[in-house]
């Protein structure tokens, strides 16, 4: 049986000196390698480019189910992911659920991995 990680809050944008900067702390290298495990999937890389391509940088959950071919419960599973993660937000209106990037947090694991990656 894997060893679970312990339990960060991953909802803010990873915040720390960027990897080449030096050695990092535990707890650093634990932020981020979170971040990057909720990116690990590609079913989850699917989903941010999609969300990324959206004409308005927003999707409807079943919308985003039938432009994967994915059941929405996969999707769902797949979106609670990428939310605990910091790096997408869902707002219920009505009978759906919106879903939405957040750039900051990708550009915040691009800048920890590569300063010079995001200017």
């Amino acid at each position: 049986m894997p060893k679970a990680l312990p339990l960060v809050d991953t909802s803010a944008p990873v915040c720390c000196a960027p990897v080449a900067a030096g050695p990092m702390s535990d707890q650093q290298a634990l932020e981020v390698a979170l971040r990057l495990k909720a990116l690990a999937d590609p079913v989850r890389v699917k989903i941010m480019s999609q969300l990324f391509s959206a004409p308005e940088r927003e999707v409807i959950g079943g919308g985003l189910a039938e432009l994967l071919g994915l059941t929405e419960s996969t999707v769902s599973h797949h979106m609670n992911q990428l939310r605990k993660a910091g790096m997408v937000e869902s707002e219920r209106r009505g009978m759906n659920v919106f879903h939405r990037p957040v750039p900051d947090a990708l550009t915040a694991i691009c800048t920890v991995l590569d300063p010079s990656c995001c200017r």
